[in-house]
């Protein structure tokens, strides 16, 4: 290959080359360290390309329309230089085989994966279409399977295969080939294809480009079928372990600084394969990516208002480090300075002994616990039991949840003795039912596609993402898109909530906008916060929504770069003694804010003493409200909810299940139950498989509980009364709070 012309054989720009991927179309593929640290892929166009007439002219174009452009599918440009002597593009490194890779040594994909492919495709080629832009190089050289489902570059190389110029209709033509070669491998044949996407895909391969779907003609086609998405990780075992063996290579390769080709990942058996959040935390875990070790963390010392860490303003500096969304690159850790905080208190602590351990016939999807009953939702049905014996309670219902409890989503919550759960029935989807855990009676249920404001005629999809109660109120909260509405995504989604009468089921309001993406329901009182959808390169906010006045926006506060923290899903925020806590600067000071008026009451920074980039994870109160935990790393903070001032610190030590810095679950921002409270003890997960109690009062451990045999989800738990209740795969385990 001819790198004539960069810094020198091993550079592009900022960018050192560490090792190559792969070739696709028009040039070669690197793994790359920017120098400031950040991983990047770096693509050099071949020589003989770049002097092809008009190929830099088209490039150029294609960069200035690149910049602009971000999708849910789409690997983002970061970086450019098309008029270098050998022209280069950088996007963001993207942790991923291609699908030749995955399906030459895996063999074919299965319907769901190959549903999952052809839609995450056709959404990116919509978003590039609607831009005036065309890939022209999609194949299975230049798709990256991801835990998260496939991924192309924002941009091809404009003339990398010869000839005029490409069209929509050529990357829909390419789409096709593309999920035909993951039906069948090489062998080209369409009989390969499943029913469901045999007659959309031989439309994708028609010989006149005029009678070719577009991409958004696939999207909806798709999703007209309304069949169920794959249940857990969308790829099998085998290619989910050699995701997680690329990565360490490239990230050894990062941390060495070594030049020298990556070495092919090493082999694995069938079934060993790794979950997407051990991929998320081998490549968030100390020296793998970061070049260095574990980040010495330090809090700030003062609370009062900086300007120029603001949750909003021009003063907000720009981030450093990794970019929106992507995870962090070293695992903080806080060290003893008289100024900064307390002294770190390394978490050591006795196993702990089981109260009981009951094995079910199913593995739960999803927990709720009140002090007296375990509510264990799985895909056949829902059941009860007493949290003191693991004995039934009541009697099953036929209600089930296939997808669970997961990253942006959470099905159940209970309040004052009742069970709340989205679910269905075998006659019935779409349900929101309430059980009265002290009778064992359902006491309500509502179909909730009756509430679509459509009438008859569904003209809206509402997904239902997690359920909330406060008070004498349930609510349900997801995403809406309209049927015939158009996608794309760099537009920002349009969240929902829908209010119900606690007593009857009954709608009470509904109010939905691109300023509901999420929302944080507090236990008590009527003001609800929602975090903003965030388009690209815009920044976001965080507002307060009045339940008293049926869902009227209040106060608004705007918060830069929010689109790393504020995902669809599960809210990233907390409440704590009337305040609405939140990450906003860089992701790296935690706002306290009246939760009636909006008013800042202080800031607290987090700062990291080596340069490392400071993310902190989702905030947490006790149940009194007085604390609230903040998980940075592999460090737990608490802070006093009247000043933020910091009252102790607890750290992990050692190493994650993956080899990596051991950190908390919580810190990793992936939404969920990661960390919750019982009147006196802090319960936390981390990345080795742990679960700790922590003495609220002291950040001294209690016991620990660690299970290398649960799920690939991770622990799947509740707090019931004084019990700690886990479910792994098919055994429910309780462990007294307090029990040592």
């Amino acid at each position: 290959m001819d790198r004539s012309g960069t810094e020198d054989t091993h550079r592009a720009g900022p960018y050192t080359l560490l090792a190559r991927e792969r070739t696709v179309g028009g040039g070669e593929l690197f793994a790359a360290r920017a120098d400031d640290g950040r991983l990047a892929t770096v693509r050099i166009v071949e020589a003989g390309h770049a002097a092809v007439p008009g190929v830099r002219d088209r490039l150029r174009a294609a960069v200035a329309a690149a910049r602009t452009l971000s999708g849910d599918f789409l690997v983002p440009l970061v970086d450019a230089d098309a008029d270098a002597p050998a022209p280069w593009l950088a996007t963001r490194f993207t942790a991923g085989l291609s699908l030749r890779q995955a399906v030459d040594r895996h063999g074919p994909l299965t319907e769901p994966a190959l549903r999952l492919l052809a839609g995450g495709l056709a959404r990116a080629l919509a978003t590039l279409h609607a831009a005036g832009t065309v890939h022209g190089e999609v194949g299975p050289d230049s798709v990256l399977v991801t835990m998260d489902g496939p991924r192309i570059d924002v941009l091809g190389v404009p003339g990398a295969t010869g000839g005029p110029p490409p069209a929509p209709t050529d990357d829909m033509s390419a789409l096709g080939w593309t999920v035909l070669f993951a039906a069948s491998g090489d062998d080209e044949d369409t009989g390969a294809l499943p029913a469901s996407l045999r007659e959309v895909i031989d439309g994708c391969l028609y010989p006149e480009p005029v009678d070719r779907p577009t991409a958004e003609q696939l999207v909806d086609y798709l999703e007209d079928q309304n069949l169920p998405a794959p249940r857990g990780p969308w790829l099998p075992p085998a290619v989910t372990a050699d995701l997680a063996a690329a990565a360490a290579a490239v990230g050894a390769l990062a941390a060495s600084g070594d030049r020298g080709p990556a070495p092919p990942p090493p082999a694995r058996a069938a079934g060993t394969g790794v979950s997407r959040r051990n991929l998320v935390v081998l490549l968030a875990g100390g020296a793998v990516l970061a070049g260095g070790g574990a980040a010495a963390l330090a809090i700030s010392g003062g609370s009062s208002p900086s300007p120029a860490r603001g949750a909003g303003g021009a003063g907000t500096p720009a981030p450093s480090g990794p970019p929106p969304g992507a995870p962090a690159t070293s695992a903080p850790s806080a060290s003893a300075s008289s100024a900064d905080g307390p002294e770190p208190i390394v978490l050591a602590g006795p196993d702990a002994a089981p109260a009981w351990s009951r094995a079910g016939k199913y593995a739960p999807t999803s927990l709720e616990a009140t002090d007296e009953v375990i509510m264990v939702v799985g895909r056949k049905s829902t059941s009860f039991l007493a949290t003191a014996t693991g004995k039934r309670a009541f009697d099953a219902l036929n209600t089930r949840d296939e997808l669970g409890a997961n990253m942006g989503r959470h099905p159940t919550a209970h309040a004052d003795g009742v069970f709340y759960l989205l679910c269905d029935t075998p006659d019935q989807f779409g349900l929101l039912v309430a059980f009265d855990a002290a009778r064992g009676k359902v006491k309500w249920a509502v179909n909730l596609a009756a509430g679509d404001p459509g009438g008859g005629g569904i003209v809206s999809r509402y997904s239902k993402n997690y359920v909330a109660v406060a008070g004498k109120t349930v609510y349900v909260c997801g995403q809406v898109r309209d049927v015939d509405g158009k996608y794309s995504a760099d537009e920002p989604t349009t969240g929902y909530i829908r209010a119900f009468d606690a007593a009857t089921g009954k709608v009470r309001w509904e109010v939905k906008g691109t300023d509901i993406n999420n929302v944080l329901v507090p236990s008590s009182g009527s003001h609800l916060l929602a975090a903003s959808a965030v388009p690209a390169k815009k920044p976001g906010h965080v507002r307060m929504i009045d339940a008293a006045r049926k869902g009227a926006r209040g106060w608004k506060k705007p918060v830069p770069h929010a689109s790393f923290y504020f995902t669809t899903g599960w809210p990233l925020t907390c409440y704590a003694d009337g305040l609405f806590l939140f990450a906003g600067g860089a992701g790296d000071t935690l706002f306290a804010v009246d939760a009636a008026t909006g008013e800042e009451k202080w800031q607290r920074p987090f700062e990291a003493r080596n340069g490392d980039q400071v993310r902190i994870g989702v905030p947490f109160p006790s149940v009194d409200g007085r604390t609230v935990h903040v998980p940075v790393g592999s460090d737990l903070v608490a802070l006093a909810t009247a000043d933020g001032t910091a009252r102790w610190v607890a750290r992990l030590d050692g190493a994650s299940d993956t080899g990596g810095a051991n950190l908390f679950n919580a810190s990793l921002r992936l939404g969920g139950r990661h960390a919750q409270c019982s009147a006196d003890t802090v319960f936390a997960t981390d990345s080795a498989n742990t679960l700790w109690a922590i003495d609220g009062a002291t950040g001294r451990a209690r016991w620990k509980y660690t299970d290398d045999s649960q799920p690939d989800v991770g622990f799947l738990w509740t707090v019931g009364g004084d019990r700690v209740l886990i479910a792994s795969h098919m055994t429910m385990t309780a462990i007294a709070a307090r029990r040592s």
